[in-house]
């Protein structure tokens, strides 16, 4: 009998749970609960936010693993803003994916389909096994729900239908589900949300010491988005109207403040993975295989030392290994724009970078097309002396903030005809990039789509837009992206091959 790879972490779920140690301001600090009895497992409000947290670091791992495979750098690489970077032949899965020679068996993939399936699992058990006895675990049912949605979110727009798997197996029939249509799975995600968001504490309610948690506010602007991804227009102009109306959330005044670790779970931010430097790793205890508690990721696409020599610049960033590299297009897209704040605080031309003091040692560099990425770049200061200080950093990914919204609802109300409601949205993102107001005479929806280039550039939007918005042949055509094939990644060849419930002939087109 074949046992599929995401079912592996259900069996004793609902007895034991171990959760690696945690940041104090960022996630629960305690210590693994170790195996307990169905008696008294999950009974108590702390046994079920131990399970809680699991799921994040199910979610933290999934973005920032020293076994290098995130969602951030697989979500970016198709896209025309980013390059993989590095050297051709170093980590080959990414290098696969930027270049669109996506393969069944990418290793990159299959890693973080296996995650998401974990997180969900962890939520399962929660929405399945509590009792909604105190108000703490009818907020964590509701908490799991709105976790639960945001995996398959993900999930359905990567990979389009998968196995819904809204209940752990408890027999061996239970193990192998098939591919739940695209519909099924969104209408299970709506479900969860409309569920879960009555129930979610506010942002403002949790205290700081639960700040990365999923709130009120983030799971309603999910759901707006998840009506947005199916065309549901009026419906998700309702949903994101509601989180700016709350007025809970605005823009950081300065766009290059918003990934500083100032202003991490700020005033922008509605969702956040979160990292810690506590462990001090150095290259003897760094845990390679995965399960670090620090954004190795940050390191991993910082400016590579044999093309950028930094020994001499005045900029405020030291070398990292190379990856995520910006293209040509999007440092002209800011210039053709005129977008001088936000371009600044992205990018920089070999021409400034240059002016800094700082020396290109190799303009034929893979994938180095005249800029150097400052969006999520390696900082001193966003390191620890704790340890090594490339193996610590503690950089955040902002999964979801505010800007995204406002943009969301301006696409939204475009879509339902109601273009004076999305220019008054659209404005304030342009408002905060010093530039002049979109006028009801001008193309709005070009407008939208430039914007969210510019505004969410190497923030793992762009590919997606293009190909909800049917624009991904014209803009990555000349890239080798292939209609018919590359709206969708491959279901992993481990998948098809561990469940009996899917074949070969429910590979998505293509592959």
């Amino acid at each position: 009998m074949k046992f599929s790879k995401y079912y592996i972490f259900i069996i004793g779920l609902a007895l034991t749970f171990s959760i690696t140690s945690c940041n104090e301001d960022r996630f629960l600090d305690k210590e693994p609960i170790g195996k307990l009895s169905s008696e008294t497992y999950l009974e108590t409000d702390e046994e079920v936010k131990t399970v809680i947290v699991g799921i994040y670091n199910s979610m933290q791992n999934n973005f920032s693993s020293g076994a290098w495979a995130s969602v951030y750098f697989i979500k970016n690489l198709p896209a025309d803003d980013c390059l993989a970077g590095s050297s051709p032949g170093d980590q080959t899965g990414y290098q696969n994916i930027d270049d669109f020679a996506i393969q069944t068996t990418n290793a990159k993939i299959e890693a973080i389909w296996t995650n998401f399936y974990k997180a969900i699992s962890s939520a399962n058990t929660i929405i399945n096994l509590v009792e909604p006895n105190t108000d703490a675990k009818q907020e964590m049912i509701a908490e799991a729900k709105a976790l639960r949605a945001y995996q398959y979110l993900e999930l359905v727009t990567m990979f389009g239908g998968v196995p819904l798997m809204t209940v752990n197996p408890v027999s061996s029939a239970d193990y192998h589900l098939p591919r739940a249509s695209v519909v099924d799975v969104y209408a299970q995600i709506e479900k969860d949300l409309s569920e879960a968001i009555p129930d979610l504490p506010m942002k403002s309610e949790y205290s700081a010491t639960d700040r990365y948690r999923m709130s009120k506010g983030a799971a309603q602007a999910y759901y707006g988005k998840a009506l947005l991804y199916q065309k549901k227009y009026a419906d998700a102009a309702t949903q994101l109207a509601a989180v700016i109306s709350r007025g809970e959330y605005d823009l950081e005044p300065n766009f290059a403040d918003v990934w500083t670790k100032e202003t991490e779970f700020g005033q922008e931010s509605l969702f956040e993975i979160s990292y810690t430097a506590q462990e001090g790793y150095d290259w003897g205890n760094f845990p390679w295989g995965g399960g670090n508690e620090n954004n190795i990721e940050v390191q991993l696409q910082g400016p590579r030392g044999n093309l950028f020599n930094l020994s001499g610049s005045s900029l405020d960033i030291v070398n990292g290994w190379g990856f995520n590299m910006p293209s040509a297009k999007i440092g002209q897209a800011f210039i053709d724009a005129g977008d001088t704040e936000r371009g600044n605080a992205t990018v920089i031309s070999a021409a400034d970078f240059e002016a800094t003091g700082g020396v290109i040692e190799d303009e034929n560099a893979h994938d180095y097309e005249g800029f150097m990425r400052l969006k999520y770049v390696t900082r001193a200061s966003e390191t620890s002396t704790n340890g090594v200080a490339e193996l610590n950093y503690t950089t955040n990914w902002r999964l979801l903030r505010y800007a995204d919204v406002l943009l969301m609802a301006a696409e939204a109300y475009h879509f339902s005809d109601q273009d004076g409601l999305a220019l008054v949205e659209i404005n304030k993102v342009r408002d905060r990039a010093s530039l002049a107001d979109i006028e009801a005479s001008d193309d709005v929806f070009q407008a939208i789509v430039t914007e969210r280039q510019l505004e969410l550039a190497f923030e793992g939007s762009r590919y997606w837009d293009l190909v909800r918005w049917d624009l991904a042949v014209q803009e990555l055509g000349s890239l080798g992206y292939s209609a018919n094939k590359h709206e969708l990644f491959p279901i992993p060849q481990n998948e098809i091959i561990a469940n009996n419930s899917i074949s070969e002939t429910d590979q998505n087109p293509g592959y």
